[in-house]
């Protein structure tokens, strides 16, 4: 029998249970079931949700789940194919195909969202008292504050029609061209990944990060006229779109989903950009380390030691495992399964989908993850970020499919605190000073980067989408000068900006299928670090209440579930107390930077 250690290039999903081992005949299946029911509950009900008893609202409800989760399977099993290979071209069809017989899906039923939220409220609160919704009551009650936004229900279908050729199209074609992006890097053979040319940046060598960054840049020039053209037309498209709907300002439809303010996102944003100095105390700090005068951006991301050890597939697992368990058995539980069944795709390969994500999937299927290993420590932090998302979405299956998935305000507090709960870990490992060094390097600059960097994103969309309302479509010199002024108001004086880095944006996904997401993440990251430090003060005892809060899934608003956990999102100095502890941790970097460079001036 074999002992040869399992390789991330061993580890694959196997999509088949969603489709019952079908394949491509599964999606037909299981789509054409879901528009035969969906025919029916419209048959029956269409115009008739104000006549519902509370009975007849839950048995509804339960009627809607069920087929929902039935395009769930076979959409969720169509996009994760592509995901991993965006460049066949069957699978695109596939893709295509489910989204097309999906949106039928969702125009038939249309007529629920808008007659429920024609409902006077006293009428709708009646209702919602009724004894069975348990797992959708949060759901409706949430669906009635898009009322001011919603459109007639003849307006709302064809603005559905129209998306799977309008901007999932274009969001797809950004997908495909993005994929098939390669980079020429001296000393290799052939072309590779932009994700594997993206980690050279962290090299120790400036060289190398220096010839890297400029491969990455002749990489994006050939298709950026095309990308920008794909990014005008979604940002002209949702300019339509809010105008028709209603929306103050660009970000409003995102907040509203998010179940948030304006007033406290705009909080956040203000209260992280208020804290630039953190990240250009770094960087200048970071100068120091790498013998520099000042950074360039193509160093921001170096080593500032040597230490930059290979962690083989079955190390990380052992190690995100151990710290999950530590914490909660629930939690190590829930963790063991996605390693225990084929439900992580690990390898970096050919036309794959860069990044990481956790797919939830739907409440009857299992949770998947996608990874590029490249088999470096900071690889293991990706593994228990994701890891973080799968526990999530594991742990709040029991919520049913309108309820499983929090806000994106609160999406990251599950991954940034699994990813925070094995930092430390590490951390408590670290045999020298330079090795500590390293790893509070990473951890900054992975706060850095979900912080900061996330909200000099979000300025960026700010500004290219109030730009493109007010001047009309937008060169690519335009995009480009508006993406440096957000980098440049993040990093001051600290870091040299340098002439290619202005087309950097254009390889990023959020900014494309998802406007407004990005400062999701800083919200999360803010949470979850407030969240763990209840757990440090608390010990033991917090674990129940993140448990609960997890297993709640988003089944409340977000105010309620953070404060499960003992966290009061009211708060104006919520937001500061959160960058505090980014502030500590830089504090503690720069002790251990002081060891290494006294060590090495010694």
């Amino acid at each position: 029998m074999s002992t040869r250690p399992i390789s991330a290039d061993d580890v694959a999903w196997d999509l088949e249970p969603l489709v019952d081992g079908q394949g491509d005949a599964g999606v037909d299946r299981l789509l054409d079931e879901a528009r035969r029911r969906a025919d029916d509950f419209a048959q029956r009900h269409a115009g008739k949700v104000a006549e519902l008893d509370g009975p007849g609202l839950v048995a509804a409800m339960a009627e809607l789940e069920e087929l929902n989760d039935l395009a769930a399977r076979a959409g969720n099993y169509a996009m994760l194919r592509f995901s991993v290979d965006t460049a066949d071209p069957q699978i695109g069809a596939l893709l295509q195909r489910v989204q097309e017989k999906g949106t039928q899906i969702e125009t038939r039923l249309l007529f629920v969202e808008l007659e429920w939220a024609a409902l006077d409220d006293a009428r709708a609160e009646e209702l919602l008292q009724a004894d069975g919704l348990e797992n959708s009551r949060h759901f409706l009650r949430a669906a009635r504050r898009y009322r001011p936004h919603l459109l007639t229900e003849p307006e709302e279908k064809v603005v559905a029609e129209k998306s799977v050729s309008g901007s999932s199209a274009w969001s797809r074609l950004f997908s495909e061209q993005v994929s098939a992006l390669t980079v020429d890097l001296p000393g290799e053979a052939q072309p590779v990944a932009l994700d594997s040319a993206l980690s050279r940046l962290m090299a120790p060598r400036r060289e190398t990060r220096e010839q890297a960054a400029s491969a990455i840049t002749q990489t994006l020039q050939p298709g950026l006229r095309t990308r920008a053209f794909i990014f005008n037309t979604l940002l002209g498209d949702k300019a339509t779109e809010d105008r028709l709907r209603h929306y103050p300002h660009w970000l409003a439809a995102r907040n509203l989903s998010n179940e948030a303010s304006d007033e406290s996102v705009q909080a956040l944003v203000d209260a992280v950009r208020g804290r630039y100095a953190i990240p250009q105390r770094w960087y200048r700090l970071k100068a120091r380390l790498l013998g520099l005068q000042r950074l360039k951006d193509f160093d921001r991301m170096a080593a500032v030691t040597d230490e930059d050890p290979d962690v083989g597939w079955e190390e990380a697992r052992d190690t995100v495992l151990a710290a999950y368990r530590e914490f909660s058995g629930d939690l190590g539980d829930a963790a063991q399964r996605f390693f225990d069944e084929p439900f992580i795709d690990a390898p970096v390969r050919p036309a794959k989908r860069g990044g990481a994500f956790c797919a939830y999937v739907t409440p009857s299927a299992h949770p998947y993850l996608l990874l590029n290993w490249t088999d470096k420590r900071r690889d293991v932090l990706t593994l228990a970020h994701e890891m973080g998302h799968g526990v999530h979405a594991a742990l709040a299956r029991p919520r049913g499919i309108l309820e499983q998935h929090t806000p994106l305000t609160l999406a990251e507090t599950a991954s940034v605190f699994g990813e925070t709960l094995v930092f430390r870990r590490l951390l408590d490992e670290a045999p020298s000073p330079a090795s500590r060094l390293s790893l509070l390097a990473e951890s900054i600059e992975g706060s850095i980067g979900t912080v900061f960097r996330q909200v000099a994103m979000n300025r960026f969309e700010h500004l290219v989408h109030t730009s493109r309302r007010e001047e009309g479509e937008l060169a690519v010199e335009r995009i480009n000068e508006l993406w440096v002024r957000s980098q440049e108001e993040l990093l001051g004086d600290s870091v040299e900006i340098t002439e290619g880095y202005g087309s950097w944006w254009s390889y990023v996904p959020h900014f494309i299928a998802t406007p407004g997401y990005v400062y999701a993440y800083a919200y999360g990251q803010l949470l979850a670090l407030s969240i763990y430090q209840r757990y440090e003060d608390e010990g033991e005892a917090f674990v129940p209440a993140y448990v609960e809060l997890l297993s709640a899934g988003g089944s409340k608003a977000p105010e309620e579930l953070a404060a499960i956990a003992g966290i009061d999102l009211a708060d104006p100095g919520f937001w500061d107390a959160g960058l505090d502890l980014v502030e500590r941790q830089l504090t503690e970097a720069e002790t251990a930077a002081r060891e290494v460079l006294d060590a090495r001036d010694g």
